[in-house]
């Protein structure tokens, strides 16, 4: 008995070894929160950041297309039938009246012929479906049979 209770007491640890252990557990705790929450910081920043650099370039093609808007709406007004017309007369072009307009014949000239767009249905004369597949198990029996004997031609 005395050397079991030796034997305990000689591997026993002390209390300050126990709670050096409790401490050293303690920190490695600390320092895995520490890096999750370093982790998880770096990524939000990243997010914050690219959603910033989404924000600016979608408001870049805004401005773009307000730009591209206002372009448009000067060229209009610059291709009106009212500006057109002022500055066709600026230029030295008046309106024509139907009494000064000469016609001339042309002996030879063909117009060309008119444009039809509209679809135009095209007819095959090929079928639609082969007749192999319109044909009946009965019809390709009936058609079989009789030709079978003649095909041996009676001679072994």
């Amino acid at each position: 008995m005395n050397n079991i209770s030796h034997f305990v007491q000689k591997y026993r640890q002390a209390s300050w070894r126990v709670q050096l252990q409790w401490l050293v557990l303690f920190v490695l705790g600390l320092v895995a929160v520490a890096l999750v929450a370093g982790l998880y910081l770096s990524v939000s920043a990243r997010a914050a950041l690219t959603g910033r650099k989404i924000q600016s370039l979608e408001a870049a093609i805004r401005s773009g297309e307000r730009v591209n808007a206002n372009l448009e709406s000067q060229l209009a007004a610059l291709t009106s039938a009212q500006e057109m017309k002022e500055l066709a007369i600026a230029i030295g072009f008046y309106p024509v009246d139907p009494a000064e307009i000469t016609y001339v014949p042309v002996s030879g000239y063909a117009p060309p012929p008119a444009i039809n767009m509209a679809p135009q249905e095209t007819h095959s004369s090929a079928p639609v479906i082969l007749p192999e597949y319109t044909r009946s198990l009965f019809d390709w029996f009936i058609e079989r049979v009789p030709s079978a004997p003649s095909e041996a031609g009676g001679q072994p």
